[in-house]
């Protein structure tokens, strides 16, 4: 018998994560990677979570995948999906979600491919052993993905290696891997960093195209790429959330200072005056700084910033911030 329970599986959302803590417990000390943070994932929408490196955006996919190492381990809160605690589930339990339920894309494709194995057959793999395909069948289904991707000969090209496709074409390959299954989560962790502005903006294409059959996290620290394909977005700093909120609305009227400063050091997203960028660095994450992290950073730093951080503050219903501020007087 399954140990699978299901829970308050309401409305709309496709996952839920609650109060959840990822830390790494090294020689120098307790890291806290992902600190106590919450947020839904709805059905057919794409969720970017945004900030810079060591911010805690991948530590909080590999969480959601239980897919942490050590020294990592996740301490507390919980991960819904649709209603199951992933947390509560056994490792055996997890295999059938990782890739079936759920898929994740990686940032360099390059690595994430098997530089011996045919292209078509790491893709019929996860097809044989989840959908239980036979061998024809899962050829079949395995061309017609990478037709989707818009890989071009698709019925050629299964049988060539990953050294013989492009950058672009192996983000393709791997996108048309994580959908083999039909997940209903896709998360993808900064998926077109490495590729040149062009090919960019055919994969963001593609990821807009799937947002009609799949729930998508997106994990960047491009505001650009936000701003193309967001429908709500999460601001994290040093494991921690700052904003969040609709997409349009929080661009167009960005309230914690972090969030302002990633805006004015983008051109294409800030509409006039002169570049201005975030002084200083992410904090270190064993030793930090007592009260809000940002403080140090930022201009508008107040003394009760040096001593707590702010509560989340609502700005409307679809708009909140962690910023004293805001907080009511």
């Amino acid at each position: 018998m399954p140990l699978i329970q299901k829970v308050n599986d309401t409305d709309n959302k496709v996952l839920s994560v609650r109060n959840l803590r990822t830390y790494f417990i090294t020689n120098k000390g307790e890291v806290k990677a992902v600190d106590d943070i919450s947020f839904d994932l709805e059905r057919k929408e794409i969720l970017c979570i945004i900030g810079e490196s060591g911010s805690g955006k991948t530590a909080t996919a590999l969480s959601i995948l239980r897919l942490v190492e050590k020294p990592g381990i996740i301490v507390s809160g919980s991960i819904l999906f649709n209603g199951i605690d992933l947390l509560g589930l056994s490792e055996k339990e997890m295999q059938a979600i990782r890739g079936n339920k759920i898929s994740m894309i990686f940032q360099d494709a390059s690595s994430s491919l098997n530089p011996v194995l045919r292209i078509g057959d790491q893709i019929t793999e996860a097809l044989m052993l989840h959908l239980k395909l036979n061998k024809k069948e899962a050829r079949e289904k395995a061309v017609e993905l990478l037709t989707s991707v818009e890989i071009p000969r698709a019925e050629e090209r299964f049988d060539e290696y990953p050294h013989q496709f492009s950058g672009g074409m192996k983000q393709r390959v791997m996108i048309a891997m994580a959908l083999s299954c039909s997940p209903e989560i896709l998360i993808a962790d900064e998926p077109t960093t490495s590729l040149d502005v062009t090919i960019q903006a055919q994969i963001l294409d593609i990821f807009r195209d799937l947002k009609n059959r799949v729930s998508i996290l997106y994990i960047t620290h491009d505001l650009g790429v936000v701003s193309e394909i967001a429908d709500r977005i999460i601001v994290m700093y040093a494991g921690k959330f700052l904003e969040k909120g609709d997409a349009n609305e929080l661009l167009s009227n960005p309230k914690h200072p972090y969030t302002q400063g990633l805006i004015n050091c983008l051109p294409s997203l800030k509409s006039k005056g002169r570049l201005v960028p975030i002084p200083g660095s992410i904090p270190s994450l064993i030793e930090p700084p007592q009260g809000c992290l940002f403080f140090p950073r930022c201009p508008y730093a107040v003394e009760i910033c040096k001593k707590e951080m702010a509560s989340e503050t609502k700005i409307s219903d679809k708009h909140s911030v962690r910023c004293h501020l805001y907080e009511a007087a």
